[in-house]
């Protein structure tokens, strides 16, 4: 990427993640001669550990559209089937309430697992040399008038520009300077993650195990490996992760019901705290957030990474838009098309995420029998089950033109 000198630019982007890529691939495809200035406090770079991220299909059309998917496909695991159970503290069986198995369409899996460091890989390629990368840096400065907005960097610098997006992530440093506030509440709850390798083939399904202390999911990666997704409450969480990697393993399959045979860790198991959190403001003056910096949602349904590419899929339309006619691309106009865009979508899938956990992360035996019964009804009705498929999946119509894998 080249390295830009130049204090000006047309869109200034704070976050050098998967969503602050994308939004600049996004811009830099559709609008030619577009000047994009990427910032992060941290040197862009491809990770190095084994984590990966469910992508909706709706989300993967956005890279067969931005011209990178070609290049994850091929360590990419199709998401064949969903496998879901429910059971007590105490109980040695999973029984399986609800499945889901099937293409979205023939030959389009609803989702699959793409490692991070190979979507990371694609979406700087395609940026290369086409945006300038100001990194590291800190930015101790924010501020916006009606005609531009300014960063002010730790060295000095002062960059300026039409919009500044905001993907740096869930204590974003933007957001906090502009004044934009956040509702939601702590979930008690910490997501313990890494990558396992079992002993037998998962066969392209995602296991969903609702139990007390909360999900346990398994998503199927290449070859026999899965990536671990297991929430416990806060406090048993430290037990955990002070344990040993072969005492973590026996903790796992059990925890999994031996569902994949004998476990063992390919990475540290590492933990985070988990939070509903909402902005209650997606825009201020020529600024846009995207991605956790707007909303994180609780990853029971695997959906964070999804939303924030949703984001850039609304916000790159609005701006090129914007461009090709002329108009202020930074404006109040074009800024409240975008949150308004996106503003229902996050509400229904926090809402949606923060229900689902509420419902299936205790033993009350009644409660339990109720929502049993319930996946027993939806497992029966086709119709339904279709539905829900296409909500995860991210397809829908009337949306931004890069989810149908449609160019802007």
């Amino acid at each position: 990427m080249r390295q830009d000198q130049s204090d000006r630019y047309d869109v200034l982007i704070v976050g050098g993640g998967p969503v602050g890529l994308a939004l600049a691939a996004a811009l830099v495809q559709s609008a030619r001669g577009i000047r994009i200035g990427l910032v992060d406090r941290r040197p862009l770079s491809v990770p190095t550990d084994n984590r990966a991220s469910a992508i909706a299909a709706g989300v993967r059309r956005v890279f067969e559209a931005l011209g990178v998917w070609s290049e994850m496909v091929d360590e990419a695991q199709p998401i064949l089937a969903m496998r879901l159970t429910d059971s007590g503290a105490q109980d040695i069986a999973r029984p399986e309430f609800l499945r889901f198995e099937g293409d979205l369409a023939p030959g389009e899996p609803f989702a699959h697992m793409v490692p991070n460091r190979v979507s990371t890989r694609a979406l700087l390629d395609a940026v290369a040399e086409q945006v300038s990368v100001i990194a590291p840096a800190t930015i101790i400065g924010f501020s916006a008038t009606e005609e531009i907005a300014r960063l002010v960097l730790e060295d000095g610098r002062v960059l300026k520009a039409a919009l500044v997006v905001g993907a740096d992530g869930a204590h974003s440093t933007l957001r906090h300077m502009a004044g934009i506030e956040t509702i939601g509440h702590d979930y008690g709850q910490t997501g313990l993650v890494a990558t396992i390798a079992h002993e037998l083939p998962h066969g392209g399904a995602a296991y969903q195990h609702f139990r007390p202390a909360g999900t346990f999911a398994s998503l199927p990666l290449t070859g026999n490996r899965s990536s671990l997704v297991w929430v416990e409450r806060r406090e048993d969480a430290p037990r955990f992760l002070a344990m040993d990697a072969a005492e973590q393993a026996d903790a796992i399959e059990t925890a999994m019901g031996s569902t994949l045979g004998a476990v063992t860790l390919e990475d540290k198991l590492a933990g985070y705290p988990l939070r509903l959190q909402i902005a209650r403001d997606f825009v201020a003056q020529r600024l846009a957030l995207v991605g956790d910096a707007a909303h994180v949602v609780h990853p029971i349904a695997g959906q964070g990474l999804n939303l924030g590419l949703k984001d850039v899929a609304a916000l790159a339309e609005v701006v090129v838009e914007a461009i090709r006619l002329g108009l202020d691309h930074g404006s109040p106009d074009v800024l409240r098309r975008y949150q308004a865009w996106r503003r229902i979508d996050t509400t229904s899938m926090a809402i949606a995420t923060d229900g689902i956990n509420r419902l299936f992360s205790n033993d009350l035996a009644p409660l339990r029998a109720l929502r049993d019964f319930g996946l027993g009804l939806v497992d029966r009705s086709g119709p339904v089950k279709s539905a829900l498929i296409r909500t995860a999946a991210g397809v829908s119509s009337g949306g931004p033109r890069l989810l149908s894998g449609l160019p802007i």
